[in-house]
């Protein structure tokens, strides 16, 4: 396990992450810290891997998203 100062923050980054995803009914099943960067030498912050989804989710995510920048989404015919 890496010690650079900023594991704790990227590992309390990601589960707020996750909360904040499950509280919109959306789960990214491989969501954690990336694991080359959380065992890096180097001194830069681990990066958060968000993994893959289905469809269903991607589109779940993406609605979130732009209801929560624009208001609720109308699509187009």
């Amino acid at each position: 396990m890496s010690d650079h100062d900023s594991d704790d923050t990227a590992r309390d980054s990601m589960i707020r992450l996750r909360e904040v995803l499950s509280a919109h009914g959306i789960t990214l099943p491989s969501l954690g810290l990336d694991l080359p960067t959380f065992a890096s030498v180097y001194l830069t912050p681990p990066l958060i891997s968000l993994g893959n989804c289905n469809v269903a989710t991607a589109d779940r995510l993406a609605d979130v998203l732009r209801t929560a920048a624009v208001g609720p989404f109308v699509p187009r015919n």
